[in-house]
């Protein structure tokens, strides 16, 4: 039957079988070129018994890829159409190159004429009742076994149950903490006490660990995770700037409008407002830790796929919640297992040690809901990435955040005209950090000519509040345009990695720290390289964390151009940002309005910072933070600073041209 069901589809051929797999067990079938397209529709309310077109729509996404991989080897142009409805993944949708398309010819999946599809990763909850009237706390029945650290209410992200805590409530020891304040003696008799995790918001980073269980004033914490955010550079014991302090994901701490899961007892429970009847509002629990997996071979990529008009929700990343924690290092790296430390690394690995340098190789990076990997001339386009518990798109990360196991080689790849809101980690990340992504191993590694372009990136980064809207790492040419990036607790929109250590003949102030006596250093340049950022519009940035700039450079970037971006609202801090070892960056042509510094470069000591352009830019205050400029050949020529707004004409047209353009500034759900 279903032989004879796809051979209908395709119009009768002769199906030869192939050898080759398809999603969910269906057989596998080989066709000769056949001319003509076409659209394979698939619907919520569909059937996998029928043929696959308009009025008779698939129903799973499984059998619509399916369908869709014959036609494709078939020689035909393959559109999957999604009409309206949710589309409820048990599992992620994974792609390989047997889905790729054509040059010219790609493989499209879409939204159908005004629908609005919904890929989702979690699953309705519903039928709430009283658990505690005093407290007006509900509870609910969810699948035992299942975790989650986001829930969404009402289309938004509800916040974990969770309390506000002095740092001097408690003091950090290399087991975990001592309670100083004797407010806090209670906890001692929380039940759960191995799921209540530790945050703390720093300069820079914002760290999660989880407790093993607490005695009398002793609280033991869950390791490798504790050891792993203490030492190093802004840690949990030593923020260089300490922020707040919480203490988070227990029932004693609900308060109005926060959630708790207890997996085991298969329980959801919701603190609701005075006026609030749960039953009322909708919820969505995620379930799934990636909704779209995307990934061929170096050999073989997947190739000429496209998405548009889909929305992609409701995800959650575990890991936080695990003994590894998040030891966050800066925009979603973290250190994901023991390394050796010094004993007494409380008091001497504060400011960074040799033995730290040692794990700086083994950062893992946050993984994102819809992943790619080992592939060419992928594109999304008109999509909504939203309620999403971690980062939205990420492309060539390292394979340690593909689910898929690979990671990196990325080319000709397209972002355009998406919107990213209501995410755990950041919009979009492109590259990794890891020695195959600076000084590939294969170059089919590389990844080269990624555009993004156009999208609205708005209230990212909630649960990891240190990443950026837009993070690319080691990319040649990458070019990031006409985007609207906005409400951030860190940073804007940030380019490069490495601090300068990578780049060709290293850098002496790592030579100084140790971090040579666990790598090369390297006498070839990084794969960065060409970055273009233009005509961006970044503001409501820094709303969190002090450190960093609103638009922001990392390391060596040979032929890089930022300009014509508008950089406003900062809280008074750095609108462009050169870091350690940026060197060959040109910035010309922005208007930066009210910032504390508006240009700063990190060219103190040892580090490289040098050989960069700052050129006929605006800026109506703060100052230009530029140590040793002259020796360092760092050019700041042409700069003008205006009074109040009184911009002259150029600036006003960079002021025009910024963010989205104009014929693009619709979203769905957005108010223009």
């Amino acid at each position: 039957m279903r032989q004879r069901r796809l051979a209908g589809v395709l119009g009768g051929i002769a199906l030869v079988t192939a050898g080759l797999t398809a999603v969910g067990g269906a057989p596998a079938f080989a066709t000769p070129p056949i001319p003509g397209p076409i659209t394979i529709v698939v619907s919520p309310k569909g059937n996998d018994h029928n043929a696959g077109g308009p009025r008779s729509p698939l129903r799973s996404l499984a059998a619509a890829q399916a369908l869709a991989r014959i036609a494709a080897l078939a020689g035909r142009g393959v559109t999957v159409e999604l009409t309206d409805g949710t589309f409820d993944l048990s599992r992620p949708l994974r792609f390989s190159a047997l889905d790729s398309g054509r040059p010219g010819h790609p493989v499209t999946w879409t939204a159908a004429p005004g629908a609005k599809p919904v890929l989702s990763g979690g699953r309705s909850v519903t039928g709430w009742s009283v658990s505690d009237a005093s407290k007006n706390i509900y509870v609910a029945s969810v699948p035992e076994g299942q975790d989650s650290r986001q829930l969404y209410k009402n289309d938004a992200s509800a916040p974990r149950a969770a309390i506000t805590i002095a740092r001097s409530d408690v003091s950090v020891t290399t087991s975990g903490m001592e309670i100083v304040n004797p407010a806090l003696s209670y906890l001692a008799d929380l039940p759960n006490q191995n799921r209540i995790e530790v945050e703390s918001q720093d300069s820079f980073t914002d760290r999660y660990a989880v407790m093993q269980s607490i005695s009398g004033t002793t609280v033991t914490m869950q390791q490798p995770g504790w050891q792993n955010n203490n030492w190093g550079y802004d840690t949990l014991a030593h923020p260089f700037a300490g922020g707040k302090l919480q203490l988070e994901n227990s029932y004693s701490f609900l308060q109005p409008g926060q959630w708790y899961l207890d997996p085991a007892a298969g329980k959801l429970y919701y603190r609701a407002s005075a006026s609030e009847n749960p039953n009322a509002e909708s919820f969505v629990l995620p379930r799934l830790e990636s909704l779209v997996q995307i990934a061929g071979s170096y050999s073989r990529p997947v190739h000429d796929l496209s998405f548009s008009g889909i929305q992609f929700s409701y995800s959650t990343w575990l890991s936080p919640g695990t003994a590894i924690g998040y030891a966050d290092q800066q925009n979603g790296a973290f250190i994901p297992r023991a390394y050796p430390q010094p004993a007494d690394y409380l008091s001497s690995c504060q400011s960074g040690c040799a033995q730290f340098e040692g794990a700086r190789n083994g950062w893992n990076q946050m993984p994102a809901a819809v992943q790619v990997a080992a592939a060419s001339s992928v594109s999304f386009s008109d999509n909504t990435f939203s309620h999403l518990g971690q980062v939205g798109l990420g492309i060539g990360l390292d394979a340690n955040a593909n689910a898929s196991g690979i990671g990196l080689g990325v080319t000709s790849t397209t972002v355009h005209h998406n919107l990213f809101t209501d995410l755990g980690g950041a919009g979009v990340v492109v590259g990794g950090v890891q020695p195959d992504a600076h000084h590939p191993s294969n170059p089919a590694m590389t990844l080269r000519d990624i555009t993004i372009d156009n999208n609205l990136i708005t209230d990212v980064a909630k649960d990891y509040k240190e990443m950026s809207g837009i993070l690319s790492t080691y990319v040649d040419h990458a070019v990031i345009a006409h985007n609207e990036v906005s409400n951030l607790a860190y940073d804007g929109i940030d380019i490069g990695w490495g601090w300068g250590a990578n780049d060709a003949g290293g850098s002496p102030d790592y030579q100084n720290r140790g971090l040579y006596a666990y790598q090369p250093i390297y006498s070839t340049p990084t794969t960065l390289k060409n970055t273009e950022v233009t005509d961006n519009l970044i503001h409501g940035t820094k709303k969190v964390f002090h450190d960093g700039g609103s638009l922001y450079n990392l390391s060596a970037n040979p032929g890089a151009v930022f300009s014509g971006n508008y950089i406003y609202d900062n809280l008074h801090t750095v609108g462009l940002y050169l870091d350690e070892g940026s060197r060959y960056v040109t910035e010309q042509n922005n208007v930066v309005q009210d910032s504390g510094a508006w240009v700063f470069t990190n060219s103190y000591g040892n580090n490289y910072t040098r050989d960069d352009v700052i050129q006929n830019n605006w800026y109506n205050s703060g100052f230009a933070q530029t140590p040793n400029a002259a020796t360092r050949n760092i050019q700041v020529t042409g700069n003008i600073k205006v009074t109040g707004t009184a911009w002259p004409a150029d600036a006003l047209q960079v002021i025009a041209n910024a963010g989205i353009e104009p014929a693009l500034r619709t979203f769905p759900g957005v108010t223009p």
